[in-house]
Order: structure tokens, then C-alpha cells, then sequence
């Protein structure tokens, strides 16, 4: 065995005897969290949400060739947007963007009262599952919001500038030139 190979034996040994015994104490993966704001939310997911950010939630969209407006609008010169285009995709961004941030700000508050409830010892059936729900439900409608605004874009362009979108953003290879 070469010492290197034998070093990373004997690191990932350690490694992993640590880890057995961090769970045999019963350490959790949660401990630190306990001092979390919203224990249900870090503090870049408080961030997102308070910025209308889309965290991945257009993934299928994006990855489906329904660009993205935040993006598009980067890539605007790349992309050869005119001048209306961009006011187009501008206002698909604003408008989902406000809307976004609006339900997000309202997902913090739910999860700030799901979270207060548990820490006062005052949640009940009833109250987890009302909560429970409106949460989901805004969650979805934070989904929706993101999504649409990529089905919203993909009929400002064009498909040679989708193809281009895909290709500038890796997710696909360029065209060999002519």
C-alpha cells in the first residue's frame, strides 16, 4: 500500500470513528439549531425569502428550457434582446418578484408562529394542522409564482434565444459554427 493511499485509510478510519461516536452520545445532526429565529428556517433561507429569490423552485422550468427572468435579463445583451423584450421580461420580473416577496414574508410569519407555539407549549391538533396547511399552501403558491414567471418569459422569446440561454448557461453545448 502507498503511504498516501494508507494516510487516507486511516483518515477516513478516524473519520468515520468520530462520527460513531458523535451518534453513540447522541449527538444530533440538529444540535446548534436550537438558537435559530425560526428553528424551521436558516438564516439564508429567511434571506431568500424575504428577497423573492427562487431557491430552486423553477428547477423544472429552468432546466426545461423555460428560462428564467432574473437570468434573461443578465444575458440580455448575450441573448440579443430588443429593446421591448427586456421591457417585457422586466416587468414578468417585477411582478414576480413583488408577489414572491410578499409570500415569503408570509411563510416567515407562519413559521414564526408554528415555532412560538411549540416553545410556549401552546400548539394543539388543531392549530399544527391549520398551520401546517397554510404554510404548504403558501409554499405552493411561492412555487407557482416562480414557475409561471419562466412559462411567462418562454413566450417573450425566441427559440433560437432559448437555445442560446441554455447554451450560455451550461446546460447545454454550443452549436458547432458553420
Amino acid at each position: 500500500m502507498t503511504r498516501s493511499l494508507l494516510i487516507v485509510t486511516l483518515w477516513l478510519c478516524a473519520a468515520s470513528q468520530a462520527e460513531a461516536q458523535q451518534h453513540q452520545h447522541g449527538q444530533s445532526p440538529y444540535a446548534g439549531l436550537e438558537g435559530r429565529e425560526i428553528k424551521a428556517l436558516s438564516e439564508e433561507q429567511l434571506q431568500q425569502l424575504r428577497n423573492g429569490e427562487g431557491m430552486t423552485l423553477a428547477l423544472p422550468a429552468e432546466l426545461n428550457q423555460y428560462p428564467g427572468p432574473r437570468h434573461v435579463l443578465e444575458l440580455a445583451q448575450e441573448l440579443a434582446l430588443s429593446l421591448k423584450q427586456q421591457d417585457q421580461v422586466r416587468g414578468i420580473e417585477q411582478a414576480m418578484r413583488a408577489k414572491a416577496i410578499a409570500l415569503g414574508t408570509a411563510i416567515i410569519e407562519k413559521e414564526r408562529h408554528l415555532d412560538q407555539a411549540f416553545a410556549k407549549r401552546l400548539i394543539t391538533d388543531d392549530a399544527l394542522r391549520e398551520l401546517t396547511r397554510e404554510i404548504a399552501r403558501l409554499q405552493a403558491d411561492l412555487r407557482y409564482t416562480h414557475l409561471s414567471a419562466h412559462l411567462d418569459v418562454r413566450h417573450v422569446l425566441t427559440e433560437q434565444q432559448i437555445l442560446k440561454y441554455d447554451e450560455l448557461r451550461g446546460y447545454r453545448k454550443a452549436s458547432p459554427s458553420r
